[in-house]
């Protein structure tokens, strides 16, 4: 029915007007922010989703940064280790020397100060192995008792390092000398003990590196599937909205020209009038 006290025509286009200029808002936003859920209402599930996943993948990250630093603490403490067995082997080499009865008392004194000195060089070895501050091999760092590391998105995902004390006195050579045969051959026996002990130490520190880098690559796949999901979830699909922007568009300019149309229809009506 025509009437010029309320617009109903002018009106509904209005509403019209707002649905697609909102439609299209919304689409632009999701185009210029590359993201499908720009705010809660788009997706309250999938923002639910999304965050944690995101948080998963920040956790990860840093877990694989913890495994890069423990890598780098088993490496360090190998380097030192690895020379502390060179100068064990010099120091059994010595001793064999010492306990051959060819060797006079006058050559042993000389091969003893040599030993001795390799001893203290162990001690300083032992000593001056350090990360971050902290001596590794002797005894007085953390990785003694074993230090738990986070390689995952939860706290129970850890790898301790244990790090063996490898001075002197724990491999039992600091009292040992070769200035006679007989404590030559001691030193030989002890000796082969405390090489024993170095290579196991060093085995444990491998093992700890070979699983630390396995945990790596764990982490670097299960960062990139999360990556997938998330971008599944989260990411917007440019083609498809670009579809919606475009007839979002087509329906805001039609809008308009009927909110116009409606507008001119009153003054229509007023011509019945004359």
């Amino acid at each position: 029915m025509p009437v010029i006290s309320t617009n109903t025509a002018s009106n509904s286009a209005v509403r019209y007007l707002n649905l697609n200029a909102n439609q299209e808002s919304s689409a632009l936003s999701k185009l210029s922010s590359g993201s499908r859920i720009t705010q809660a209402s788009d997706d309250a599930a999938g923002l639910a989703i999304s965050t944690r996943i995101s948080s998963d993948v920040t956790t990860l990250q840093q877990a694989a940064t913890n495994a890069s630093q423990a890598t780098s603490i088993l490496q360090t403490a190998d380097g030192g280790a690895s020379n502390i067995s060179d100068i064990l082997a010099r120091m059994k080499s010595l001793a064999s020397e010492s306990a051959s009865g060819t060797v006079t008392d006058s050559s042993r004194t000389y091969i003893n100060s040599e030993f001795t000195q390799l001893s203290s060089e162990v001690d300083s070895i032992a000593t001056g192995t350090r990360y971050s501050g902290q001596s590794l091999l002797d005894g007085t760092s953390t990785f003694a008792s074993g230090v738990s590391v986070l390689v995952g998105s939860s706290a129970s995902d850890t790898i301790t390092i244990t790090i063996a004390s490898l001075t002197p006195t724990a491999l039992g050579i600091n009292a040992l000398s070769v200035d006679t045969q007989t404590n030559a051959t001691t030193a030989l026996g002890t000796l082969d003990t405390a090489i024993d002990t170095v290579s196991g130490a060093r085995a444990t520190i491998g093992a700890q590196e070979s699983r630390f880098n396995f945990s790596a690559d764990s982490i670097s796949t299960q960062t990139e599937n999360l990556q997938s999901a998330n971008s599944a979830i989260k990411d917007v699909d440019v083609a498809s909205e670009e579809a919606t922007l475009s007839s979002a568009e087509v329906k805001t300019q039609a809008a308009v020209s009927a909110e116009t149309a409606a507008n001119q229809m009153p003054q229509y009506l007023l011509k019945l009038l004359g």
